[in-house]
């Protein structure tokens, strides 16, 4: 793979951690350092095409923490009952 030298200015605290973690994992400062320039870049990637590409009827809103619970509470007492049919 081609790369492309560049400089960015980090906090000296950001730049120890780095060296730490590097010295402790075996690897470069740079390999960690490329890993958090291609985890950045995914985050702020716009798609040409939706993550999901149906749609699904629902309530036309965002499910409170209670129904989520409930639904959730729901499906684990399907997989962990066994006389109960899904």
């Amino acid at each position: 793979m081609s790369m492309k030298r560049t400089n960015v200015y980090a906090d000296p605290e950001d730049l120890a951690i780095i060296k730490e973690a590097a010295k402790r994992r075996g690897i470069s400062e740079a390999e960690i350092i490329r890993a958090g320039i291609h985890l950045a870049a995914m985050a702020n990637r716009v798609w040409d095409e939706p993550l999901f590409s149906r749609t699904f009827e629902g309530p036309g809103r965002t499910p409170t923490k209670a129904e989520v619970r409930d639904v959730v509470a729901d499906a684990v007492r399907r997989e962990t009952d066994p006389g109960t049919a899904a």
